[in-house]
């Protein structure tokens, strides 16, 4: 067993809470004991406090691997808010900028590390990784590592091969979904000294799952916005679509907003606060939204275009009612839909030829040359390179994907990145640098006076604010900035809110990208395996919602219904029905005139009742305004 304090009193000064939520003190306990442990746990189940805590009970660093940068950075502020050290490394950092990364976890004590995969290998990361003295390895989005999952990321595969350098640090993997096959891939992948599974069952009782044909989805859209209390979310696939079902929703009285990658990192931020302050109570997203959202109040979640798998629409949909209290997940479609899900299949497996000639044309965009540009990473603009060849989007972007599959590329998400300056000069060498260039000494007194800290760690500045106090123009500024970090005194990283592509193993032979063909059809069979499962769900008619979902991810309920999906509910014995109607009407109504109540004072006023039975039924009143769902979680008679 590793040395550590007590966890109970970690979580307590750090997060406040008197308790652990089920399952993740077993899941720190296993890595305290010093053993690889894989934790399943689903959407909103508390992940990062599953290595967070262990990470701080112990001396030495806590490795984290995380493939979203943006997910990264917030992590790191949310610590850093809570005066804990940490930082994080990725593509599209300078040099200078990682060793000063690199030297702050040496030297400051630095408690979390955030790494993005593709940084693993490389030699910078490697030189340096045994004076980082980790002692705990966390693995975010485990399932990215296996290539059945439906996220599969080549660069998780390096990750077993630091193990050589840190042989008895314990490795945390965690996921929110994962198939039994993906579940054992995981922990081979890593290589476990042995498998070691923590998991919480995926079944969501509280979660209505209620998936209908309709071919009006706007009206029915609107209904549910209307019938149902607190927040919801809204997924579908068009970035343009979000805009114009927000302001359907708007323009009919409820508060609703759009959000979609497109968007700057200021805007995303805002519009997403405004839904966690319930500010906005509808907010309309692509599936760029709610990674790492925690908002507990959630009682909707719509889908109005079909998700391509299992997986992703179980995220999705668990982000409703995470507090444990009833809520819905609605899938809307119709025979369209179905046909376009199998079109979109088509494209994401494009022709090898295809995805060949892509990446031919990628080497004439950036002009590369075939055995260089090793490790270089550019930004990438989907629309300008598509429009530049006559390419259609779609087949762009997922000819990249298969291409980063293959390791040819990777391809980072779209992020803000502000801009840094570091002075690299020492004060005497910046004095003679001012004396020598006297045009500047204004514009550099300004830059110290600002921003503090520039000659021991890069600061984040920004350009317009500067040009403000020196009343020129932020372009001035920017040509200032660069024309001394030309001279070498300082450092100087423009901001940036594009995508980047890197080559880790420089630009090839396009005929060399594909050394093994069985490889990219097994995985296109497989994930069409997955796509038919989605749509077998989809136009189900025979099975628990609940029941098809627990089946998928490997649990045997024995098709046990959960009475709350639109299947269970259709097919309620009706007899049944009447008496926990009677028995409601005759015992509850008449308590709910007097006063508001909890589901638990309702409970024990109907115990014979099952749980389940007493929700469907509530859910029926409520829907046919009968009685009302309040926001502090009572219920009363609507009168």
């Amino acid at each position: 067993m590793l040395k550590h304090r007590d966890i109970h009193e970690v979580l307590k000064e750090t997060w406040g809470y008197s308790s652990f939520r089920p399952l993740q003190e077993d899941i720190i306990n296993s890595i305290l004991d010093g053993n690889d442990t894989l934790a399943l746990l689903p959407t909103g189940g508390g992940k990062s406090i599953c290595f967070q805590v262990p990470a701080l009970s112990i001396d030495g660093l806590c490795l984290v691997i995380s493939p979203l940068i943006a997910l990264m950075k917030d992590q790191v502020e949310n610590l850093n808010a809570k005066k804990i050290k940490a930082d994080a490394l990725f593509s599209g950092q300078s040099f200078n900028e990682q060793m000063r990364i690199i030297d702050n976890v040496v030297y400051n004590n630095t408690k979390f590390l955030y790494v993005s995969p593709e940084r693993l290998k490389t030699d910078f990361f490697l030189l340096n990784i045994e004076k980082l003295n980790i002692s705990l390895i966390a693995v975010d989005e485990a399932h990215c590592i296996s290539q059945w999952g439906y996220d599969f990321r080549p660069p998780y595969l390096d990750i077993a091969e630091i193990r050589q350098y840190l042989p008895n640090v314990p490795i945390l993997a965690l996921t929110a979904t994962a198939t039994p096959r993906v579940v054992k891939d995981i922990q081979d992948k890593l290589k476990f000294k042995k498998y070691n599974v923590l998991q919480k069952s995926f079944e969501r009782k509280n979660l209505s799952y209620l998936v209908y044909k309709e071919d009006n989805k706007l009206g029915r859209l609107l209904r549910i916005a209307k019938n149902v209390e607190g927040t919801g979310i809204v997924y579908m696939r068009n970035r343009r679509g979000t805009v114009e079902i927000a302001k359907y929703l708007k323009d009919n009285g409820v508060s609703a907003d759009f959000y979609h990658a497109g968007l700057s990192d200021k805007v995303r931020n805002s519009k997403q606060n405004d839904w966690k302050k319930d500010k906005t109570r509808v907010i309309v997203a692509t599936n760029a939204f709610g990674m790492g959202i925690d908002k507990p109040n959630v009682r909707f979640v719509v889908h109005i275009d079909i998700p391509d798998n299992i997986e992703s629409y179980f995220q999705e949909v668990g982000r409703a009612g995470r507090d444990e209290k009833p809520a819905f997940g609605v899938l809307l479609y119709n025979d369209t839909d179905v046909e376009n899900l199998n079109m979109r299949f088509r494209e994401t497996y494009p022709d090898i030829k295809d995805i060949q000639n892509i990446y031919i044309l990628l080497g004439k965009y950036y002009r590369l040359s075939k055995g260089y540009a090793v490790n270089e990473t550019f930004d990438f603009d989907i629309s300008a390179f598509s429009q530049a060849y006559n390419l259609k989007s779609s087949i762009v972007y997922n000819s990249l994907k298969i291409l980063e599959v293959q390791e040819a590329i990777v391809l980072s998400e779209a992020f803000h990145s502000p801009s840094r300056v570091m002075v690299k000069a020492n004060r005497t060498e910046l004095r003679n640098y001012q004396e020598q260039h006297k045009e500047l000494d204004v514009f550099l007194q300004m830059l110290l006076r600002m921003y503090g800290g520039l000659f021991s760690e890069y600061v984040k500045i920004d350009e317009k604010l500067l040009s403000r106090q020196l009343n020129t123009t932020e372009n001035d500024v920017v040509e200032m900035l660069k024309f001394v970090s030309g001279h070498n005194i300082i450092d100087y990283i423009p901001s940036s809110d594009t995508p980047k592509i890197t080559f880790p193993i420089g630009y090839i032979d396009s005929k060399a990208v594909f050394s093994d063909v069985s490889y990219y059809k097994e995985r296109k069979r497989v994930a069409k395996e997955k796509l038919n499962y989605m749509i077998a769900y989809v136009t189900n008619s025979t099975k628990c919602r609940s029941s098809m979902l627990l089946q998928y991810f490997g649990e045997d309920n024995n098709n046990a219904r959960c009475k709350v999906c639109d299947y269970c509910r259709n097919k309620a014995n009706t007899t049944n029905w009447k008496l926990v109607y009677d028995e409601i009407t005759t015992k509850v109504l008449p308590l709910l005139k007097e006063k508001t109540l909890t589901m638990e004072q309702i409970h024990s006023a109907v115990p014979e009742i099952e749980t389940n039975d007493l929700i469907a039924c509530f859910r029926w009143l409520i829907d046919n305004d009968i009685i009302n769902s309040n926001e502090d979680g009572t219920y009363s008679l609507n009168v």
